[in-house]
């Protein structure tokens, strides 16, 4: 599969403030390829570069070929971008913004199906001023689509959107997906990035502290699968020797059993072979929110010192 977003060691400052040091990956085509990490982390400054909205201090830009800083105009009609800090004239409508940035477009997309795929039919003649902030998010993105481009950059893409929203615009992200266009996502809810993206990239004080699938990262810095269920009439004994499981603890009424793979089958069948089925027997692992805080801020992780 071939790349068309390659970043090799960038570096951005503001001053004395080193925001982006040493930054590098890859996206592929057709990968919806996630940035996550703290407020301030470098992400957005990244994304920026990338865009050809500021100049790197440092390293190697290509987006689909181009380099940003010498080949933005070429660049701006290929891809298309949602930022956090946009706006438009109060007074513009949102069927105006769209026909207006569809006339700007050479391979622009129907703007009429993106007005109703974001749920804004109902607001075509509405002022931007009048819309709420969900709305305006929805117009934004839907002006980064109106281009048809081949990669698209969405920073926050779900703020301000309500849960029927956000469901709404993961689905058109994986159609987006489906129809062969590249998605670099930038967000904060690890929610979206564990259900959207095919790669993650976790940045942490302008560098990048780790990159892979979500289910990969999980299994490389998440903790052991536990099995939790009510102790009352279960017996314990010798539930340490059940395979995969490497340890047992009780603490009150509740049974903690630590494992690795199929942990939760072993588990089940054993307790079956017993003559026990407890009716709150439940599976837990770290999910990519707990990566997240163990690896940009290692000081919440249990044990860790201050």
């Amino acid at each position: 599969m071939s790349t068309v977003v390659e970043v090799e060691q960038l570096r951005k400052s503001y001053g004395a403030v080193e925001a982006v040091r040493d930054v590098s990956f890859s996206v592929a085509a057709g990968e919806i390829f996630g940035l996550i990490g703290p407020n301030g982390a470098g992400k957005t400054t990244t994304v920026e570069c990338l865009l050809g909205l500021r100049r790197a201090d440092g390293g190697c830009l290509s987006v689909l070929g181009l380099d940003p800083a010498r080949e933005t105009h070429a660049l701006r009609r290929r891809v298309g971008c949602q930022l956090q800090e946009s706006a438009l004239p109060d007074r513009m409508r949102v069927w105006e913004a769209l026909d207006l940035f569809a006339s700007l477009a050479p391979g622009r997309s129907d703007w009429r199906a993106l007005m109703s795929d974001w749920g804004l039919a109902d607001k075509r003649d509405a002022p931007f001023a009048a819309l709420s902030g969900g709305q305006r998010q929805r117009l934004f993105v839907a002006l980064a689509l109106v281009n048809d481009p081949e990669v698209v950059f969405l920073d926050e893409m779900a703020e301000g959107l309500d849960p029927a929203g956000r469901r709404t615009a993961r689905e058109l992200l994986r159609a987006l997906r489906e129809r062969g266009t590249t998605v670099v996502l930038v967000t904060h809810d690890m929610d979206e990035a564990e259900q959207l993206c095919d790669r993650v990239a976790v940045i942490a004080a302008g560098r990048v502290v780790a990159l892979d699938t979500v289910a990969a990262l999980v299994g490389r810095y998440g903790r052991a699968t536990r099995v939790r269920f009510g102790a009352a009439g279960v017996d314990l004994n010798g539930l340490e020797r059940v395979p995969h499981v490497d340890r047992v603890e009780v603490a009150g009424n509740v049974v903690a059993i630590e494992g690795t793979g199929p942990v939760l089958a072993y588990v089940a069948a054993e307790l079956v072979r017993r003559g026990t089925v407890p009716d709150d027997l439940r599976l837990e692992r770290d999910t990519l929110e707990d990566v997240f805080l163990s690896l940009t801020q290692p000081e919440l992780e249990p044990g860790a010192e201050a």
